[in-house]
């Protein structure tokens, strides 16, 4: 047993932005990571040579944005690629028909049109909606709205069954109707050609970590807590639980005694999605050069439907797609191989015999993470924003749970994870801390 002011189970960008923070105020911070390394879901593959980030890759929107400022500080080097929440356009696109023929700039801009007329009813729609109203019957009452005819409304009714998809892992039924509320961006996006991972590595010098620390049981009273692992009880004044969603609601993460109900009800309506990258490294590009993105329309794109040239930060013809949602699920016990010959079969259905076989194929597997089990969060049918910051509430000023789940304005993201950090750090200090912090000192 050994006596800390502060445990903080997780060494995530969350756990590690409160414990960077608060041992630069003088507490004594041990940090309790399940894994082999730092950085939760932001993790870095860097095997033979070539960087691939299979957790976290973007960050969405770098105006005003604290991990942008963190980034810039530390000297990591970023290039801008903006996606912009799955955006229809904004970007140049190549967005192919059902049977798999390009469509010309005017019925590009036709479907575009429509998307956008959707979007303004949708907003109304959403505004309105009762509680346990699902995304996807926010969609039916829109369409139902604007009459359109059956072709018209199954396109933009694909891009928006993509768009929860992508965005979130999650089939339209099964997320919230206000689960996008936050679907906004300041600012260019940017990716690491050196890998995300190398935040989480500024974060964590000179702090406190203990690697492969299973914390498998929480015990905490009015005086204090204990996280038990396989290396012995830790115990302190306070501690910072930050895990994963999919972690909190596990049987194998035990808090004793439990969450009280405001904050256990928030993580029952809370969930970790299905959301895999596969990424596919070819030996040369097959592909037009005047497109960041690829997108099939139709039932051939159930599945495979957006494809991403991240070549630039890959430094070799490189694409990027997802499976995710219902995908993630079903192929969830396919081999790589299996996983990689789907997608190239879709993409020969648009470029036919130029599609060559990959050398190097990636797919992230967080599912099956014992650590994280699945992604990242979203909002079940019948939650609502405010269960993120419900789930932030001190409990007895000794508790406290930290994480992307727990920030209303960005979960999900990486963003909501520092800030759901820096909070913690805040009101374990009982005063406000500027982001600065966080990296000072870092050059001198």
């Amino acid at each position: 047993m050994t006596d800390f002011d502060t445990l903080i189970v997780g060494a995530g960008i969350a756990g590690l932005t409160a414990a960077r923070i608060l041992t630069g105020q003088g507490l004594r911070v041990v940090v309790l990571e399940a894994r082999d390394r730092v950085g939760g879901r932001v993790w870095t593959s860097r095997s033979d040579g070539e960087i691939v980030d299979f957790g976290a890759s973007w960050i969405h929107g770098v105006d005003g944005n604290p991990v942008a400022d963190t980034a810039r500080a530390f000297g990591m080097r970023t290039v801008e690629f903006t996606v912009g929440s799955y955006q229809p356009d904004g970007r140049p696109i190549a967005y192919y028909s059902p049977s798999g023929t390009r469509l010309s700039d005017e019925a590009t801009q036709r479907f575009v049109s429509d998307i956008y007329v959707f979007n303004e009813q949708f907003a109304t729609t959403i505004a309105a909606s009762e509680a346990n109203t699902s995304f996807g019957e926010a969609v039916e009452t829109t369409f139902t709205q604007l009459k359109w005819d059956d072709d018209r409304a199954m396109r933009v009714r694909e891009f928006l069954r993509h768009r929860t998809e992508e965005q979130l892992g999650v089939w339209l039924d099964d997320l919230d109707a206000h689960g996008l509320d936050d679907d906004a961006i300041d600012g260019d996006e940017v990716v690491f050609p050196d890998g995300y991972d190398e935040l989480a590595t500024h974060l964590a010098q000179g702090l406190d970590v203990r690697l492969e620390h299973v914390v498998t049981r929480v015990t905490w009273t009015p005086r204090g807590a204990t996280a038990e692992t396989g290396h012995g009880a830790f115990s302190a004044d306070r501690i910072v639980v930050a895990v994963p969603i999919g972690v909190l609601k596990s049987p194998e993460f035990v808090i004793d005694p439990p969450l009280p109900e405001h904050h256990s009800q928030a993580v029952d309506r809370l969930e970790m999605n299905a959301f895999e990258k596969v990424f596919l490294r070819f030996p040369h590009k097959f592909w037009d050069d005047d497109v960041y993105a690829i997108r099939q329309q139709g039932e051939a794109g159930r599945w495979w439907h957006s494809w991403y040239d991240v070549s630039d930060a890959h430094g070799s013809p490189t694409l990027l797609t997802f499976a995710a949602g219902p995908c993630a699920r079903e192929t969830r016990e396919w081999s790589d191989e299996q996983i990689a010959n789907s997608v190239l079969d879709a993409l020969r259905g648009l470029f036919g015999d130029h599609v060559s076989e990959p050398d190097r194929v990636h797919v992230t597997r967080w599912q099956d993470d014992p650590y994280s089990r699945g992604s990242y969060s979203y909002m079940t049918v019948g939650s609502n924003r405010k269960d993120h910051d419900d789930l932030s509430l001190p409990i007895e000023n000794v508790v406290y749970l930290s994480g992307e789940a727990t920030w209303t304005d960005d979960p999900s993201t990486v963003t909501g994870a520092l800030k759901s950090g820096h909070r913690t750090a805040e009101q374990i200090l009982g005063r406000r801390v500027p982001y600065d912090t966080l990296w000072a000192g870092h050059n001198e």
